[in-house]
């Protein structure tokens, strides 16, 4: 049984500062995803990391300090490729792929809208970039697992506020409709597959004591391809670990 997390840091050496090496010795994962690490390989000390028997690849945004994604596994994948083919979110340190085999691991960090319409166009233009290049790639690797930051809660139940947010980037009809058809053409949401009624959320607002009142959206997503869902045992948000303003989300299967 593989334990696999994905984790939205909102930057790794803040988070190292609150104790992540310290949670990730007790919880051990056999694999971690890391989202928005907001720095290069050569910022961050590895030593503990390594001491704890992971090895480990980063896809850092040619910005400073901003977006990028990390994945540590115990085991050295059998292949590791950056990015999606396409320089403008490329540049941007968001998708890290990681094979183990016969299977494939997409490290993902979708972009976010909520700075305005030219950043909600880019967000729109990524989503049908990357159905497609997916689509592409189950051809070629069938067995797929694609974790990480979706910025978009799908459902009502996925959101504390959705008659509020509905006008929000992240809950809008278009960004939850794209997540229906994507899902639709063969993907399965880990979490909600093995608990279709339970309101669990992976991302609270710093504002107005939202995690302390639990005022959260659920856009953190372990995917499988369909062919993989029967191989889910276990799928929870660790809404206790407090490293960062989202929380990991945990999924146990058997591959």
């Amino acid at each position: 049984m593989l334990n696999i997390i994905t984790y939205n840091v909102n930057g790794i050496r803040s988070a190292i500062s609150k104790g992540f090496w310290e949670w990730l010795e007790k919880e051990s994962p056999d694999i971690i995803c890391l989202q928005e690490i907001k720095a290069l390989q050569s910022d961050v000390p590895l030593l503990e990391l390594e001491a704890l028997g992971y090895q480990h690849h980063w896809f850092s945004a040619e910005k400073k300090g901003y977006s990028g994604v990390a994945t540590f596994s115990k085991k050295a994948p059998t292949h590791v490729a950056q990015g999606c083919g396409m320089p403008g979110y490329d540049g941007e340190g968001r998708i890290l792929r990681t094979d183990f085999g016969d299977w494939t691991l997409l490290n993902c960090y979708f972009p976010s809208g909520t700075t305005g319409d030219v950043r909600q166009d880019f967000k729109m233009k990524f989503l049908d970039y990357f159905s497609g290049w997916v689509e592409a790639l189950k051809k070629e690797r069938p067995k797929l697992i694609i974790v990480g930051d979706y910025n978009i809660a799908h459902q009502e139940i996925d959101i504390h506020d959705p008659k509020g947010n509905k006008n929000s980037s992240g809950f809008l009809p278009e960004e939850r409709a794209w997540m229906t058809n994507w899902l639709a053409s063969g993907f399965t949401d880990a979490f909600r597959y093995k608990n279709p009624d339970m309101k669990e959320y992976s991302w609270w607002s710093f504002r107005a004591g939202s995690r302390g009142n639990n005022k959260g959206w659920r856009i953190d997503y372990q995917a499988v391809t369909d062919n993989l869902k029967d191989k889910i045992s276990y799928a929870r948000q660790l809404n206790d670990v407090v490293h960062s303003d989202h929380c990991p989300v945990k999924m146990l299967i058997d591959l």
